[in-house]
C-alpha cells in the first residue's frame, strides 16, 4: 500500500519544486505565480532503503520491490483559504484525503521568485498555513458538535463521550492549538482519528532554503525561525538543488553533494521522515521472483503483517518463518541463517520487528 502524503504551503514556496524532484518528473508545472497547480499532481515515490539492495545482493532476485509513498502536490494556500479564498475548499479536500501533511516553509530569499505576502518570514508563513487548517477543523467540529448534542440528549454514553471529546477539541483549536497538540487519553487519540481533522494529522517540515543557507541553516536553527518545538519533524532542504540533482547520474549527485558540504540528500531525509512520522515501518520477503519491503503499521502482528501481501494469509495464517534482517546478511542468506538456528517460527501473538525477513504458512 503506498501511504499519501499532502504538500502543502503558500504559493511560490517551492512545492511544485520539491515535488518534481521528489518524483523525478517535470510533472507539476513549477512557474512565478500563485496557483499554477490547479489539478493536485500526484507521484508515487521510493523509501530509500539501502537493505533492499544488500538482500538482494545475496538473493540475485529477478526484481527489487521497495516500500512506496504517495506524495500529492497541492495548489498553493492563501490567507482565508478555510473560507474560501484562492482555491480554498478544493484545497482544503484534498488535504483531508492525506495521510499526513508535508508543509514547505520559504526560508530563501531574493531572487525573482514573487512572496505572496510581499517578505520571507518563515514563522509567519507557517501560521498563516496552520491557522488556516484550524478554521477548517473548527468548521467541520461546530457542525459534528450541534448533531452529537441533539443524539447524547438522548442518552446514548457513545454520543456522550463522543461529544466530550469534540468540545474538548473545539476548545484546543479555538485556542490556536493543533489538534495534534492537544492533550488527549490513548483511547480519546483513537477516536479523534475518525474526525479526519487536518490538523490531527502527522506534519513534517520541509524548509526550503537557498544553497548559500544550505550547511548554515541546522533543523534546530530551524525550528527556532519557524517557533516549532524540539520534537517537530524538520527536514532543511534546497529544492532547487534536489531538483537539479536529479539531472545528474548517481556518481555526479554524490561528487555534486560532496561540493556543497552535505552528506546525504534532502529528500531522501524527508521521506524517511515521513515514513516514521506516519508510524511504519518495514518487513521483506526474498527469493529468486523478488525482493520487496512491506510496509506495516509499528505493533503490528504476525497475521497483520501477512495480511498486506494478502487478505487470505491472514484469514488462514500458521506461522511466520522469521530472520532478522541481521542475522539474515552476517550468514549470508536464508539456508545458512536457518543451518545456524536463526530462522524462527512465529505465532499469531508475534509482534513483527523492522528489518525481519518473513515467509508465511497458510491454508486457504
Amino acid at each position: 500500500m503506498a501511504l499519501h502524503i499532502g504538500i502543502v504551503g503558500l504559493p511560490n514556496v517551492g512545492k511544485s519544486t520539491l515535488f518534481n524532484a521528489l518524483t523525478r518528473t517535470r510533472g507539476a508545472q513549477a512557474a512565478n505565480y500563485p496557483f499554477c497547480t490547479i489539478e493536485p499532481n500526484v507521484g508515487i515515490v521510493s523509501v530509500p532503503d539501502e537493505r533492499l539492495q544488500k538482500l538482494a545482493d545475496l538473493v540475485h532476485p529477478e526484481k527489487i520491490i521497495p516500500a512506496a509513498i504517495e506524495f500529492v502536490d497541492i495548489a498553493g494556500l492563501v490567507r482565508g483559504a478555510s473560507k474560501g479564498e484562492g482555491l480554498g475548499n478544493q484545497f482544503l479536500a484534498a488535504i483531508r484525503e492525506s495521510d499526513a501533511i508535508c508543509e514547505v516553509v520559504r526560508l530563501f530569499e531574493g531572487g525573482d521568485i514573487i512572496h505572496v505576502e510581499g517578505s520571507v518570514n518563515g514563522k509567519r508563513d507557517r501560521e498563516t498555513v496552520e491557522t488556516e487548517l484550524c478554521l477548517a477543523d473548527l468548521d467541520v467540529l461546530e457542525r459534528r458538535v450541534e448533531k452529537a448534542r441533539g443524539a447524547a440528549r438522548t442518552g446514548d454514553k457513545e454520543k456522550q463521550r463522543e461529544l466530550v471529546l469534540m468540545e474538548k477539541l473545539l476548545a484546543g483549536l479555538k485556542m490556536g492549538q493543533l489538534a495534534s497538540h492537544i492533550e488527549l487519553t490513548p483511547e480519546e487519540r483513537f477516536f479523534a482519528k475518525s474526525f479526519q481533522l487536518l490538523t490531527f494529522k502527522p506534519m513534517i517540515y520541509a524548509v526550503n532554503v537557498g544553497e548559500e543557507q544550505l550547511h548554515k541553516v541546522s533543523a534546530h536553527q530551524a525550528r527556532e525561525i519557524l517557533g516549532l518545538p524540539e520534537k517537530a519533524q524538520v527536514i532543511v532542504l534546497s529544492a532547487k538543488i534536489e531538483e537539479d540533482l536529479q539531472e545528474l547520474i548517481p556518481e555526479e549527485a554524490q561528487a555534486f553533494l560532496k561540493e556543497l558540504s552535505v552528506t546525504s540528500s534532502g529528500l531522501d531525509q524527508l521521506i524517511s521522515s515521513a515514513y516514521a512520522a506516519l508510524g511504519y515501518q518495514t518487513y521483506f520477503t526474498a527469493g529468486p521472483e523478488e525482493v520487496r519491503a512491506w510496509t506495516i503499521l509499528k505493533g503490528s502482528t504476525a497475521p497483520q503483517a501477512a495480511g498486506v501481501i494478502h487478505t487470505d494469509f491472514e484469514r488462514g495464517f500458521i506461522r511466520a518463518e522469521t530472520i532478522a534482517y541481521a542475522d539474515y546478511i552476517s550468514l549470508g542468506g536464508e539456508l545458512k541463517a536457518k543451518e545456524a538456528g536463526k530462522m524462527r517460527a512465529e505465532g499469531k501473538e508475534y509482534v513483527v520487528q523492522d528489518g525481519d525477513v518473513m515467509h508465511f504458512r497458510f491454508n486457504t
